[in-house]
């Protein structure tokens, strides 16, 4: 059972959805400390510019209210991002280094026959077939042309 959670775990999709979700949220951070760090700042003075609560209906504006934009939250949430990015790169490749460690053994796969291998093979049957080198029953047992009741 832990073998079989060892390569379920060790699967590459499992692993790049989980670093989906990590850089994921990591990102959302910086989006949201972007929007509540500096445009939200930026908004509310460039409204504040107008000082009148009648240019715009639905929308408060408080003139006399500081505004801060604050470079703290946006720089923090950077380098959190890249700590988070750095720390994931580092188990990535740990994880590939651990699987060429231990090659898997690959299962021959037959070659895929393309439509012009068939081709070519109908074509052969048809040469071999006016030319009387191939018994008509023997055409109809590879072509399956009589239909089974």
């Amino acid at each position: 059972m832990i073998k079989e959670f060892k390569e379920f775990i060790l699967r590459g999709n499992v692993i790049d959805l989980a670093i989906g979700v990590v850089i994921g949220s990591a990102f959302t951070a910086i989006v949201t400390s972007l929007v509540e760090g500096l445009l939200t700042p930026l908004v509310t003075w460039v409204l504040s510019l107008f000082g009148s609560a009648d240019a715009f209906a639905g929308l408060v504006l408080s003139p006399k209210e500081n505004v801060v934009f604050d470079f703290g939250q946006v720089i923090n949430a950077l380098i959190t991002f890249l700590i988070t990015a750095f720390v994931l790169f580092l188990i990535v490749k740990a994880v590939n280094k651990l699987r060429n460690l231990h090659p898997q053994e690959e299962e021959e796969v037959a070659p895929e026959i393309t439509a012009e291998d068939y081709l070519e093979e109908i074509r052969d049957l048809l040469k071999a077939q006016t030319t009387g080198t191939l018994p008509n029953e023997q055409l109809d047992q590879l072509f399956d042309t009589k239909t089974e009741q």
